[in-house]
């Protein structure tokens, strides 16, 4: 995965953009070959790899959800954490429990969508952990080298940016977001939004609001969560 055949945005390539030459990128890069190789199929796609970096350039993030990985089912998966392409339906189930929390704290309603690719585009970095995996092998790439390149990305926005929110549901994102400055940041912590924590603390943890409250506090624009109807 040289740096040069990677297509990412300016603004992250200035920040994140040596870790392309470390030893852990190379075994991650020989890793994903081989996989390719035993015609394993590997998700998102790989123009997808990198979307919510390109999606949202450094200097843009004003809030920072976390994931753990891809979606492993074949046609949900594109980049970005939680979201899924326009047409899949029904949604995953933490995705209804999102925008069912969406729903009771600002009275958006997203029901109708899973795509959160609006979100993304206000400044909302939708950040897995681990970039890419195995169709329909959940956490088949963890521990093969995404996850130091994530806390790379993490670390550069908690010390090079000042007054970001950070969404950190569940003890994964918790655990990963350890060294985020709370003088410095938002950070907003709660269970996971999956069907097995939902109900211990992340309904009613009204992440939404708090985060455009302290947005506008520190003299940005909130972002707008409505998503638009199907066309």
């Amino acid at each position: 995965m040289p740096q040069q055949n990677i297509q990412l945005d300016p603004s992250w390539l200035a920040v994140v953009g040596q870790e392309f030459d470390q030893p852990y990128m190379q075994e991650l890069k020989a890793f994903l070959t081989a996989e390719k190789a035993q015609g394993k199929r590997i998700l998102p796609k790989g123009s997808q790899w990198f979307n919510a970096l390109n999606s949202t350039p450094f200097d843009k993030v004003k809030v920072v959800i976390l994931g753990q990985d891809p979606y492993p089912t074949i046609g949900h998966a594109h980049g970005l954490s939680f979201s899924v392409l326009p047409d899949v339906q029904p949604l995953p189930k933490s995705l209804l429990n999102i925008n069912k929390e969406l729903q009771d704290d600002l009275n958006v309603d997203n029901q109708h969508c899973g795509y959160l690719q609006p979100w993304a585009d206000q400044g909302v970095l939708l950040l897995n952990a681990v970039l890419t995996v195995e169709a329909g092998q959940p956490n088949a790439h963890q521990n093969r080298g995404w996850e130091q390149f994530t806390d790379a990305i993490i670390h550069a926005l908690a010390t090079q940016r000042e007054h970001l929110v950070f969404i950190l549901w569940g003890a994964y994102a918790q655990k990963k977001g350890r060294f985020i400055d709370p003088q410095r940041h938002l950070i907003l912590k709660s269970p996971h939004p999956s069907p097995l924590s939902a109900y211990r603390g992340f309904f009613g943890s009204r992440p939404f609001s708090r985060a455009n409250h302290y947005l506008t506090q520190h003299r940005q624009a909130p972002i707008d969560w409505q998503l638009p109807p199907k066309a």
